[in-house]
């Protein structure tokens, strides 16, 4: 497995970490059809879960670009 890969895969799991504190914070506070509330979301948890899946797609983001920087520089030195 190549770093791009690993990296796309990270960026995966951030992405699916992002839509999933999400759709927790958006049903927060939200009803269900029979009138009763749903369960209450820790607001300061699912905004961990935000920044975290921000600084993995950062991190990731930047391990892409390296990936593409070096394989720039070994196709210069193999032409």
């Amino acid at each position: 497995m190549d770093s791009s890969s690993i990296a796309l895969q990270g960026l995966q799991q951030a992405d699916l970490q992002l839509n999933t504190a999400a759709a927790k914070i958006a049903s927060r506070g939200a009803t269900s059809p029979d009138g009763a509330t749903l369960d209450v979301v820790d607001l300061s948890a699912e905004m961990v879960a935000l920044m975290s899946a921000q600084s993995a797609f950062e991190v990731n983001l930047a391990t892409l670009k390296t990936v593409n920087e070096m394989q720039k520089s070994l196709l210069d030195l193999k032409a």
